[in-house]
């Protein structure tokens, strides 16, 4: 999905990931999406709006080092309910999208908020997403993967010297890396075949049926 839409690594696969152990979150989701960012920029680095990057980016720290907190604070299960709200949220601002203008201080808003929700979810995409969502669809994965690789990046860091990230996480998320790959070779064909718009469509709804799932073992403990 998100390297045929630019993103959806997050969306699609956190949700999964925390039904199933919600323990491996965000370290195992985090090591598994850098792979993915790389492929992208390979092909399609000449589309990368590094400006609106320089901006977001350093704005991504202080968001995550609140995500960090979050995870460190949060057992496991409220994680998982947060994981499942903010996808929520995000398919939210996807369904009613509203055009926010790129400017240095929404790219600022925004790469904080992707700095919190990207460290304490792994879901850090829809903020900055929002911004570029009427830019060609190049423009809008090169950009995102720059963003993303960055930012996963740091996030990593943080969670590793705040003591968040252990052997069996970095196992499981080194583990997933190679259908990772997989899924990049996918999605290059299906793009030129099935409409974005349509994919679009079913990942928003199969993800909402995740992140409800979430909530209600959340709520009923």
């Amino acid at each position: 999905m998100q390297s045929t839409v630019g993103l959806g690594l997050g969306l699609v696969a956190a949700p999964v990931i925390s039904l199933l152990d919600p323990t491996l979150m965000p370290g195992a989701m985090l090591i598994a999406a850098v792979l993915l960012p790389l492929f992208t920029l390979f092909q399609e680095w000449r589309h990368v709006d590094w400006k609106g990057v320089a901006w977001g980016l350093p704005a991504r720290i202080p968001g995550t080092a609140v995500g960090v907190w979050v995870v460190a604070t949060l057992p496991p299960g409220a994680l998982a309910g947060l994981v499942g709200a903010m996808v929520l949220i995000a398919v939210a601002l996807s369904v009613r999208s509203f055009r926010v203008r790129i400017s240095p201080g929404s790219l600022v808003v925004a790469g904080c908020l992707s700095g919190f929700t990207g460290t304490a979810t792994s879901v850090g995409g829809p903020p900055m997403a929002l911004l570029y969502q009427d830019e060609p669809p190049s423009r809008v994965r090169a950009t995102l993967a720059a963003f993303f690789l960055l930012g996963a990046t740091v996030s990593l860091a943080a969670l590793g010297m705040g003591g968040q990230l252990d052997s069996r996480t970095a196992v499981v998320g080194v583990a997933a890396i190679p259908f990772v790959g997989a899924g990049f070779a996918l999605g290059n064909v299906v793009r030129r075949r099935i409409e974005a718009a349509r994919l679009r469509v079913a990942m928003l709804c199969v993800v909402t049926v995740s992140a409800i799932g979430l909530l209600t073992r959340a709520v009923l403990g």
